[in-house]
């Protein structure tokens, strides 16, 4: 991979429409088009969310990057999806219509991990609920077909990106089509995708066809056959070493007298040609499709999907990733290699357009909790190489990291200070995806390039990852030293077992950036669950809690860590969460409210969930592979009634559980005890426990909703 192959971003002739310059705002009615002087819209993008023109917020900068290249962008911001009015108030765009769910997917917006419907949206103007549709995308775009037929549609936003290919689905419990199908648009484009939609703008500006766009990296689209000059590498079954197969002539003579009744695999053994994968050479593998089990099949056989995702994952590095074909009824997907990630000069310009960073002038004085959460927060990286299982990050954003420069951070904060009319002197988080990965990377390129491990930091840190946090301990003194900044907190979650490689970043963070309590995501005390979430053992928390104690104490400062947890995820047993719960009190620990695993779209947990398969391994029908998933309600309850042990309204499913764990002698009112074996009376009141200090935090990822923990902290 050379990224120098990949043309810049911004470096495109702009388009002639430029010469109406920059919008104070992206108008969202044809009264603000008319005050710009715009007769049409060039693009019009439609989001579940309100607009906020802010560059946490992903619509507006699709936006932002596409007017800086000359076109005329407007809004359809959380439209009346129960017809077609609503999406035709802008007029016909002339381009395309590009449609997002949000921020986040509409269902994990819409629903809790236990299906139930989420009273509130924090993406919306006083938060409230239901101003989206279930699947989101799907509605919007029928909508926007519905209101003028003959214009492209093109699908993105984590929801769309998350939904690539056929995925298993939690809330109907079954595995959908690829949403490109589902939603009938013409093109998906994945991840960030400023470098895609750029290049299909323009493209289309000049006339091409939107059926013309095929190979553009990032990008999901339709094929009627796969393409003379290239290769399939069939893996569509989990129980036959995959492959190669040479395409077929699509100009080749049908036989009229063969039979009709010939079975299709009986044909295809005619001209396949198989060689051994090894043998493949470099050029032709730049040429090679892989074959992914059909939908048909992964809908049927769980561990087909299993088979699928592994597959799907292994694909993911933009240095090596080869395109996949999966067939879908009569149609083929096929998914392109994941985009080239922007260079720092192209973060630069990205997060330097014109935003105003304030919700448009429509909402008038609602609160929009998403942004109030945000509004003083910059952020100064993209990526993840956690590899985390149960998080859809590297799916949707990648693995590699991407930075922003130090002079762009610094003005962005500049900017706050000095425009913002909320702002006190406080900046929320200096962040993105993680703390504390800013300008981390593989230590050479070539290995990076050819890398295939899903995660950098699993089991072990890589020998070739560099771990150097100097630039980010140098962002943060140059950032609080600013004129007018009183505090800079780090709110984003931190990578506690790179920090430990780093005691100097702790101290700098600790004596610096802690407002009282960080919080940190060991997401569990045991092995078996920890292994199949990909992430490290406790002993790291417990190196990282003896720095941070001891840079607080050295600061002179009282502060906590808040340890977050997941229940019931995939692997988990009993005994495991029963074990939580016993070092969640010998540690002082209290959940407030916590949060069970979320099977999102995409995500490696969501296949060991959906399979019941360890899917972090090699798969196949006779290996001893099964796990433990915690699937039935009852279960699940149980785990997360294990988080909150302090609960008198969990003691009745405690105590039973357990003493049919033989665990009976944890029932009592000792120190020992997990549970007493009293139980208040209906509206009645535990006795009083000891006077103490209690705190609640927050915490809202991309792809989950997490709550916090409440420790009681002797004085």
């Amino acid at each position: 991979m050379n990224i120098l192959d990949e043309k810049h971003i911004f470096s495109y002739r702009k388009y002639w429409a430029q010469r109406f310059g920059i919008a104070p705002e992206l108008p969202m009615s044809r009264a603000e088009m008319d005050n710009l002087g715009w007769d049409s819209c060039d693009i019009i993008l439609v989001t579940g969310d309100a607009y906020v023109d802010h560059p946490s917020f992903g619509m507006a900068v699709i936006g932002r990057v596409l007017e800086a290249q000359g076109f005329r962008v407007g809004i359809l911001s959380q439209p009346d999806w129960k017809s077609a009015d609503d999406f035709k108030q802008l007029g016909e765009p002339n381009l395309f219509f590009g449609v997002t769910g949000g921020n986040m997917d509409s269902m994990v917006n819409r629903y809790t991990s236990d299906k139930k419907i989420r009273s509130n949206d924090a993406y919306t103007a006083n938060g409230e609920g239901g101003k989206r549709p279930d699947r989101a995308v799907n509605v919007y775009s029928h909508r926007c077909r519905e209101a003028f037929k003959n214009v492209p549609i093109i699908i993105g936003g984590i929801e769309a990106s998350l939904r690539r290919i056929a995925h298993y689905d939690y809330w109907s419990d079954k595995v959908r089509k690829s949403v490109l199908l589902d939603s009938k648009a013409d093109l998906l484009v994945y991840g960030n995708a400023e470098r895609q939609i750029v290049e299909v703008a323009h493209r289309l500006a000049a006339g091409e066809k939107i059926t013309d766009l095929k190979g553009i990296r990032g990008t999901v689209h339709f094929v009627k056959q796969v393409p003379a000059d290239w290769t399939i590498k069939d893996a569509s079954d989990i129980d036959i070493s995959p492959h190669v197969i040479a395409p077929k002539n699509p100009y080749a003579m049908v036989d009229s007298n063969s039979s009709a009744c010939e079975s299709e695999k009986e044909k295809q053994k005619q001209t396949e040609i198989i060689v051994d994968s090894k043998q493949i050479k470099a050029k032709q593998r730049l040429k090679t499709v892989i074959r992914l089990p059909d939908y048909d099949t992964v809908k049927e056989d769980p561990v087909q999907y299993a088979h699928a995702s592994r597959l799907m994952h292994g694909e993911m590095n933009p240095g090596n990733a080869r395109p996949l074909l999966q067939k879908h009824l009569q149609r083929y997907l096929w998914v392109n290699p994941p985009p080239i990630p922007l260079t720092t000069s192209e973060m630069d310009g990205v997060f330097g357009l014109s935003y105003s960073r304030l919700p448009h002038t429509h909402y008038g004085k609602a609160n929009i909790p998403a942004f109030e959460m945000i509004e003083h927060s910059v952020n100064i990286m993209r990526g993840c190489f956690g590899g985390c299982s149960f998080c859809s990050i590297t799916e949707h954003e990648g693995r590699i990291i991407q930075s922003r420069s130090e002079d762009s951070i610094i003005q962005e904060i500049e900017a706050i200070r000095d425009t913002s009319p909320t702002f006190t002197g406080n900046i929320s988080d200096l962040g993105g995806p993680t703390a504390n990965m800013y300008r981390l990377a593989c230590k050479d390129p070539k290995i990076e390039a050819a890398c295939r491990r899903p995660a950098c930091v699993y089991p072990d840190i890589c020998e070739n990852l560099g771990t150097n946090h100097d630039p980010l301990i140098k962002l943060y003194r140059r950032a609080r030293a600013l004129k007018g900044i009183k505090k800079i907190f780090i709110a984003s979650g931190l990578r506690y077992d790179l920090a430990v490689k780093s005691p100097e970043y702790v101290k700098e963070l600790v004596s610096h950036h802690v407002g009282g309590y960080l919080k940190i995501a060991p997401e569990h005390t045991e092995d078996r669950p920890l292994s199949k979430m990909m992430k490290p053992g406790i002993g790291t928390y417990d190196a990282f809690k003896a720095m941070f104690e001891k840079y607080s104490k050295a600061a002179g400062k009282e502060q906590y860590l808040i340890p977050y947890f997941i229940a019931a995820h995939p692997g988990t047993e009993d005994m495991d969460m029963l074990n939580l719960a016993l070092w969640l009190k010998r540690n002082g620990f209290r959940a407030d409210q916590v949060q069970a695993f979320l099977p999102s779209p995409m995500s490696i947990a969501t296949a060991m969930y959906h399979s019941g398969k360890d899917t972090l391994h090699k798969l196949g029908r006779n290996q001893k592979s099964d796990m433990s998933i915690p699937k039935g309600i009852k279960q699940r309850r149980l785990h997360k009634a294990f988080l909150r042990y302090h609960d008198p309204k969990n003691w009745p499913l405690l105590r039973e559980a357990l003493k049919d764990m033989g665990k009976a002698a944890l029932i009592g009112n000792g120190k020992q005890h997990l549970v007493p074996n009293w139980q208040p009376k209906e509206g009645g009141k535990p006795p009083s426990k000891s006077a103490g200090t209690q705190f609640r935090t927050q915490r809202t990822e991309h792809n989950h909703r997490r709550k916090p923990i409440k420790k009681r902290f002797k004085k």
